[in-house]
């Protein structure tokens, strides 16, 4: 009977993540500012969190950076607007505390470079290396901003996926 149980809930779980797809894969990233390509070439790109691969390693080219500027942010315009059920968020392993804080946002307008949309979640802490998720309850939007609203910090993200249950 343990058995059947077990694989009923485990025949649900597949059936529930199977309904969500990560919509940021094919949208388009930008950042309030990146790191001095000539030094550091692509490894700070708004992209590299949107590339599939939440390797946590800075270093390794699949994260991103921003200057040490007042209020940094990142977005991802999702190039039309999704019911948002929850976002996951994978910080780098060094100078993780630096994502302490952020606001992820969703919305619709890029007034304040989409700063002023709905707020989805605030990120207390992530540790380092680690992944997290962020529950909207179905907000609606096309852009999906992380901010660190009123601080002087450098914002850097290792992946960020957006799961909607919408069908294309």
């Amino acid at each position: 009977m343990i058995f059947l149980q077990t694989a009923a809930f485990l025949g649900i779980l597949c059936v529930v993540s199977a309904q969500y797809r990560n919509v940021a894969l094919q949208g388009r990233a930008t950042q309030s500012s990146i790191l001095n390509i000539v030094q550091y070439g692509y490894l700070s790109e708004a992209i590299n969190a949107i590339d599939g691969n939440p390797d946590p390693e800075f270093n390794h080219g699949s994260c991103t950076h921003t200057h040490n500027y007042m209020s940094p942010w990142w977005r991802v315009d999702l190039l039309k607007p999704y019911r948002i059920e929850y976002i996951t968020i994978t910080n780098r392993i060094t100078a993780s505390e630096r994502l302490n804080g952020a606001e992820i946002l969703v919305g619709n307008y890029l007034t304040n470079n989409g700063n002023n949309n709905n707020r989805c979640a605030v990120v207390t802490s992530i540790p380092a290396g680690g992944t997290q998720n962020f529950y909207c309850g179905g907000l609606v939007g096309r852009y999906v901003n992380i901010i660190l609203r009123g601080q002087t910090q450098y914002l850097t993200l290792c992946e960020v996926e957006v799961w909607t249950a919408d069908k294309e």
